[in-house]
């Protein structure tokens, strides 16, 4: 699971406004990022979009885990610059 982030990043940023939407507008975005429930949604909204081999390779709550341990870089992916 060490480079799970490049697969993520792609992610994020083809489905940024959908997931954005899913934590409740671009208003609510920050306080959301600091909600771990918010974050595990983030979490199964980006696994269901991984393609099918890295689903074989990374079960969710493998991919749910990582996400909670890289929660301030998947924060700034989402937040704007």
């Amino acid at each position: 699971m060490a480079d799970l982030m490049t697969p993520l990043a792609r992610i994020v940023a083809e489905h940024r406004a959908s997931i954005v939407a899913t934590l409740g507008g671009e208003a609510a975005l920050a306080a959301a990022l600091c909600n771990e429930r918010a974050i595990e949604s983030v979490a199964q909204v980006c696994y269901a979009l991984l393609p099918g081999v890295l689903k074989l390779a990374v079960k969710e709550p493998q991919f749910r885990a990582f996400v909670l341990a890289n929660r301030d870089r998947v924060g700034a992916l989402l937040l704007p610059a």
